[in-house]
This record gives structure tokens, C-alpha cells and sequence, in this order.
């Protein structure tokens, strides 16, 4: 997403915490479904201030706003959210671990490519 930009044109201001209202007024989502969905989604973690009080992060309202799409716009159930983000997590897993296999790939190549080179050296 691009810099402050997601989904709709919601502006996500440049702060490390939000407090619940915060999040509530940025994203249209009433405190208490909000906490309802802490409780559905366990991908849905906003930390804990030491007087117990809830500190979103950015990637937290980016998530309630994902999960706001999946149930109000593309129509899915709470359980039908769930195994969407849970397939989302699994592909965005897979291709982590293909881009790290890639990176092997290429340095073994560049490897190979330069004992190449130092056997030619010596001969």
C-alpha cells in the first residue's frame, strides 16, 4: 500500500499507536465490533499499554479494514473471513519462501560462475 494510502482513500496518519477511537473514527467501525473482532480474528492483535488500554499499530487498522471488505463488501460470513485471510496468509508465506529459494538459486549460480572462473585462473 501506498505511503498513508489504503483501501477507499482512507488516510492512515503517521503514528506509531492509535487508540480504539482512533481506529473507530479512521476506519467506520464502532469500538465494540472492533473488540468483538479481536475475539473472531486471531490475526487481529492490537498490543496492550501497561495500564491495559488497547495500542493499534498501522498494520492493525489495515487489517480491520481488510476484514471490513471481506464481510461488508464481498459478502462473507465471519468463519468465510477467516479461512480467506488464513488462504491470503498461506500464499503470502509461499511466496516468501519462493523468493528466499530464488535468492539461493542466483547466489549458487554466482557462485558456480566464479569457481568457474578460479579453475580457469589456475590452469
Amino acid at each position: 500500500m501506498e505511503n498513508n494510502q489504503v483501501q477507499e482513500g482512507i488516510k492512515i496518519p503517521d503514528k506509531l499507536f492509535f487508540t480504539i477511537r482512533e481506529v473507530s473514527d479512521i476506519t467506520r467501525v464502532k469500538s465494540y465490533i472492533l473488540r468483538y473482532w479481536e475475539k473472531q480474528f486471531k490475526i487481529l492483535k492490537p498490543v496492550r499499554s501497561i495500564g491495559g488500554q488497547r495500542a493499534y499499530r498501522k498494520k492493525d487498522i489495515e487489517m480491520v479494514l481488510l476484514i471490513h471488505g471481506l464481510l461488508y463488501k464481498d459478502g462473507f460470513t465471519i468463519e468465510g473471513a477467516k479461512k480467506k485471510l488464513k488462504d491470503l496468509r498461506k500464499n503470502e508465506v509461499q511466496m516468501e519462501i519462493n523468493f528466499k529459494e530464488l535468492e539461493f538459486i542466483e547466489t549458487i549460480a554466482k557462485l558456480k560462475k566464479k569457481l568457474a572462473d578460479l579453475k580457469k585462473t589456475m590452469e
